[in-house]
């Protein structure tokens, strides 16, 4: 039997979750962005409503090779699906052939899509800065540790031990320890 796509699901005016009221003032996109960032149609998104979205992407999620369902290897950590539209951006020619070391005049342009993006990701969780770096992985993981450490340092805090699952990566364990924490 074939698995309906979430759109063969979609019936018109269900709606998959209700927003709380504004506790800001209200204010209309055009007001927010300039034009040439607005849709000039309707994005054509499904309309299914909670449960069904929720099973939906269950049922998508056991058909994944999991750490809690099969052999899962070390190292898969890198390894994630990326969404083709991600895949459709990284492949656009002047991101396609983007290098580290590369000289600083032909860097320009990433360079002001990256403090672009950090601008609006510090608007948005409403922080005081953001950093794009480390971008993944173990170096991720272990930044993570750190900032966690350092949140319950400022806040006289000492914190001892870290719980970790069986079922963790290598790199796990070995970030906790790094930082000061005793893996349990």
């Amino acid at each position: 039997m074939k698995d309906e796509l979430i759109f063969e699901k979609s019936r018109e005016g269900r709606i998959g979750c209700a927003l709380p009221q504004l506790d800001v003032p209200a204010k209309k996109i055009e007001e927010m962005l300039p034009e040439s960032s607005l849709r000039t149609s309707e994005p054509g998104l499904p309309e299914v409503g909670e449960v069904e979205i929720v099973r939906h992407f269950v049922n998508l999620s056991h058909k994944n090779i999991g750490v809690d369902t099969n052999f899962y290897p070390l190292g898969s950590c890198t390894m994630k699906y990326n969404p083709k539209i991600n895949e459709t951006l990284a492949g656009l020619p002047g991101l396609l052939k983007l290098h580290p070391y590369q000289p600083q005049h032909l860097s320009q342009g990433i360079l002001e899509l990256l403090y672009l993006l950090g601008e609006y990701l510090k608007e948005i969780a409403g922080l005081p800065a953001v950093s794009l770096q480390p971008a993944a992985g173990a170096h991720g993981e272990l930044a993570g540790v750190l900032m966690m450490r350092a949140y319950h340092l400022d806040r006289g805090e000492h914190r001892t031990k870290m719980l970790i699952p069986d079922s963790a990566h290598g790199t796990n364990p070995a970030s906790t320890a790094i930082c000061g924490f005793k893996p349990v």
